[in-house]
């Protein structure tokens, strides 16, 4: 155990409060980025890390959304780490409790259990300059390290909406995210706020077992067909017995999913795709009236396209209304929406998405200087290869900002980035390096190439608004180019990017 040093910028105080222990890599999260990095890291040889997980099991995003219906839009065989294959998927687009099982399958067959604190949530983080080490404050005590891994995620924070009256409901209220199973909805009035990836998985799953269902759409999405099956179990069988197969299969998907991107970047294909989810509301919704109002008025892609057979279908159902109105106020007993109209509700439920480009972690961790990440961030997320930041030395951010897609697997992604971490460890080792921290200049060319690359896409024309823009109207959240030009930009770290400090008492920078 070792002591702590006594000096964290003033923002955490650690003299006579207690021990601190330390560890090389502090990891915070362990969802598919944070048990991703252990693996990589133990796979290296590196054995001197700790991952704090809040919760007391892993799995993140996938632990967390337990609602009815939750299911994976992206294609089992991609979602899933390429050095982990799992050839007993039981569909094509896999439920949630397979992929949290698969995850906690991937963290006791790479023994990272032992490795993880579970309910121990980051209260803050500080760089330590004098000491060259992070300080971190936690829920059950106080850690250092010299490294520091973001791996909390964009979809870990649930986030209510601003709405009159939502402390004053004496009826059950929840997000999606946090479910209430004890809740039973059988013959109730329920309100279902928001009509995005969990709204349209939870509406048909509990549309059958409620007496009135209200749902409340802002703006409607588009929606293409899911094209799932269940594998047969000779299809699992020769998965097992022939590993290559399912590889195969995998590099498959990868590029189909690939080539989604041309029409986001290029209208005249994004219209060919319109048409086939234009094609799947009018066979799915005859009625003129209903189907106008869940017809979408802006480009494919500006928001994030959904996969649905049953969300349609849902919403004709007798006792299912669907309100085009936005709510304004919630009283003790029901949601007046923007028109007037005011509908006697039991439970409320909100799929209205996580804190994305406002991160609660944001307000936790300081970097040189006791500079707030949320202060930096305030206007707009910026970072190098959406992964380390300047003025935040020696911490990597793991799937931070524009390293989200609207056509790919985020673990591949997230691969991409491990490489880069691993690398730059290996070079520290090789070269004496204490600190890294990424030169400003690089930084800013970095995301200015981003947001040229940005400029022409569904997601910067034609005046939409999502959760992908922060406060300056900026797609700070998507990569706008193809996974593997992303992959390729992580596949070395570029020291000559980086102010970079040796591991002996002197300052000087070190030559890269």
């Amino acid at each position: 155990m070792i002591e702590a040093t006594g000096r964290t910028n003033g923002h955490v105080s650690w003299n006579g409060a207690g021990p601190s222990r330390h560890a090389r890599i502090l990891i915070v999260g362990s969802g598919f980025a944070g048990l991703g990095m252990a693996i990589r890291l133990k796979k290296a040889g590196y054995h001197d890390f700790v991952i704090f997980e809040r919760a007391y099991d892993v799995g993140g995003t996938w632990r967390d959304n337990t609602y009815p219906g939750c299911a994976c839009d992206v294609p089992s065989h991609l979602y899933s780490f390429s050095f982990e294959p799992n050839p007993d998927w039981s569909t094509s687009f896999s439920p949630q409790s397979e992929i949290w099982d698969y995850l906690r399958r991937c963290a006791e067959k790479y023994d990272i259990t032992p490795h993880i604190r579970f309910g121990h949530e980051m209260v803050e983080a500080a760089w330590d300059d004098e000491a060259r080490l992070w300080r971190l404050e936690t829920s059950q005590g106080r850690y250092s390290g010299e490294i520091l891994v973001s791996a909390v995620g964009g979809l870990s924070e649930p986030k209510l909406p601003d709405v009159p009256g939502i402390d004053t409901f004496e009826g059950a209220l929840f997000h999606s995210a946090q479910w209430n199973h004890e809740h039973d909805l059988t013959g109730e009035r329920v309100a279902a706020v928001g009509t995005g990836a969990s709204a349209i998985q939870f509406v048909p799953a509990i549309q059958p077992k409620v007496g009135k269902l209200y749902v409340f759409q802002r703006t409607p999405p588009w929606i293409v067909p899911r094209r799932d099956r269940r594998y047969t179990s000779l299809e699992r069988r020769l998965f097992r017995a022939f590993p290559p197969l399912q590889l195969a299969i995998r590099a498959g998907i990868y590029w189909v999913r690939e080539l989604y991107l041309l029409g986001f970047r290029h209208r005249s294909i994004g219209r060919i795709t319109e048409r086939l989810a234009l094609k799947h509301l009018s066979e799915q919704v005859p009625d003129p009236e209903l189907r106008a109002k869940l017809r979408p008025s802006y480009r494919m892609g500006c928001k994030r396209i959904l996969i649905s057979n049953d969300w349609y279908p849902a919403l004709q159902q007798p006792n299912v209304e669907l309100v085009t109105e936005a709510v304004t106020e919630i009283k003790p007993r029901s949601v007046v929406a923007a028109d007037g109209t005011e509908r006697e509700v039991d439970t409320i439920i909100f799929g209205t998405g996580f804190h994305v480009t406002d991160m609660p972690v944001m307000n936790r961790v300081r970097g040189a200087g006791g500079v707030l990440l949320a202060d930096l961030w305030q206007e707009s997320l910026q970072a190098y290869k959406g992964t380390t930041i300047a003025g935040f030395p020696n911490l990597f951010f793991l799937v931070g900002p524009n390293t989200g897609l609207g056509h790919n697997s985020i673990v591949y992604m997230i691969e991409s980035q491990l490489n880069y971490v691993i690398d730059a460890l290996r070079f520290m080792d090789r070269n004496g390096v204490a600190v890294v921290d990424v030169r400003e200049d690089a930084q800013a060319r970095y995301n200015e190439e981003v947001q040229r690359q940005m400029a022409g896409t569904v997601w910067t024309e034609g005046g939409c608004a999502s959760w992908y823009l922060d406060a300056k109207g900026r797609n700070t959240t998507l990569w706008p180019l193809f996974t593997f030009q992303f992959r390729e930009q992580l596949r070395r770290f570029d020291p000559e990017c980086y102010v970079l400090r040796a591991r002996s008492e002197r300052l000087e920078p070190v030559a890269a």
